[in-house]
């Protein structure tokens, strides 16, 4: 159960239980602080990607912000929520926004925001492990397969 007035949590590595996710062979989640440990706001998860393993396309419902702690693998970002940023108008909130699919190869220390609704997917080409931290907001990341 989620309280206003959490009480503050230390996690220790050795208590992070990782899964595999269904979506995709070779990736793998564990949640250092989530709903579960009555964060009222956002869950912070690590992700694991074993190298040459893929994550197809897909969408969530949610924002993830993403911080790459090791490793160096693609990241792929297709059309995704209204908005082009331009403040002209032209797209409404919420409509989705057609872009050309973009691939870019991230490392250890890059920053990325993936807003809800966008399609984006993964792929480690290299022979070494990468591993993220992805933040969201506390409630349902469901993946949305797009192919």
């Amino acid at each position: 159960m989620i309280t206003s007035d959490p009480d503050p949590l230390v996690r220790r590595s050795d208590e992070i239980e990782f899964e595999a996710v269904d979506a995709a062979d070779g990736l793998s989640k564990g949640v250092l602080i989530g709903d579960d440990h009555d964060a009222p706001n956002f869950a912070l998860r690590k992700f694991t990607l074993e190298a040459g393993s893929e994550v197809p396309k897909h969408t969530n419902e949610v924002e993830h912000v993403q911080y790459v702690l090791e490793g160096e693998y693609v990241v792929g970002i297709g059309s995704g929520p209204g908005g082009d940023g331009t403040g002209d108008g032209d797209e409404k909130q919420g409509e989705r926004r057609e872009r050309e699919d973009e691939e870019h190869l991230v490392s250890e220390g890059d920053s990325l925001l993936i807003p809800a609704g966008t399609v984006h997917w993964y792929r480690n080409e290299s022979d070494d492990p990468g591993a993220f931290l992805c933040a969201v907001p506390n409630g349902d990341d469901e993946i949305q397969l797009v192919e």
